[in-house]
């Protein structure tokens, strides 16, 4: 951590509690973490949803396809604030897709980066190299 500290951990905890709501499939819990607009660049294609609303509409089908691939929850393996300031606050993970045996089925690194609006931390911006059927768009996977 850096001088920056609180910042890091307000935006710390934001992803834990996006990611709790991932887990539990709370499309709420998850809108509740992130600012609009929303980006999240996957491979090179970038999908922005301007409200909160066209976030979940689209993401109603997610839900299926990660239960058809298996999907039982998704882990935190690794966490590192990379930069810091004030009002924003940039994290690279390392994810962990896992069935309900607690196999890891698909692992990804990715990077968010979390911003504060209105004293609010939130996610604005996602790039993952997540590749599977839950992608909005496939991907080629690249190392």
């Amino acid at each position: 951590m850096s001088k920056h500290n609180g910042e890091e951990k307000a935006a710390i905890a934001s992803f834990r509690r996006w990611l709790d709501g991932f887990n539990a499939r709370d499309l709420s819990k998850q809108i509740n973490e992130m600012h609009f607009p929303h980006h999240r660049l996957a491979g090179s294609k970038l999908n922005s949803w301007e409200t909160a609303k066209e976030w979940a509409d689209g993401n109603h089908e997610i839900s299926q396809k990660l239960y058809d691939e298996g999907w039982h929850h998704t882990s935190l393996v690794s966490l590192d604030v990379v930069q810091s300031n004030k009002n924003k606050v940039h994290i690279t993970l390392r994810m962990s897709r896992r069935g309900e045996d607690d196999t890891e089925y698909n692992g990804f690194d990715t990077l968010w980066i979390f911003t504060k609006v209105g004293g609010i931390w939130g996610a604005k911006l996602r790039s993952s190299y997540l590749s599977g059927a839950t992608q909005l768009e496939e991907t080629k996977k690249e190392d």
